[in-house]
């Protein structure tokens, strides 16, 4: 595939579904391009101004697990509602 000058629409259908990107992105794509995105986003870190991102590990697990804890209360709250209701409407029903 390297060696042809042309790869069949199919062929690029299917490394473009892949990959997840559009096919109009490969088919435009050019090594200039791609070298000086590169060039310009790359960064030594030797400038004064820079972000570092840090985030402890062991926070988020217990951030992820109080919103697990958060969305089963919501659930369960739902479905107490829910079954009171239905009793709710067994009732009328039945006292009619």
């Amino acid at each position: 595939m390297e060696a042809k000058e042309e790869i069949e629409k199919e062929t690029l259908e299917k490394i473009a579904q892949i990959l997840k990107i559009p096919v109009e992105a490969i088919e435009n794509f050019n090594d200039e391009g791609a070298l000086n995105f590169i060039a310009n986003t790359f960064n030594t870190h030797d400038t004064s101004i820079g972000f570092t991102i840090n985030f402890n590990p062991i926070d988020k697990i217990v951030e992820l697990y109080t919103e697990k804890e958060d969305l089963y209360k919501e659930k369960q709250e739902l479905y107490e509602r829910m079954i009171q209701e239905k009793n709710e409407l067994i009732e009328r029903l039945l006292s009619k």
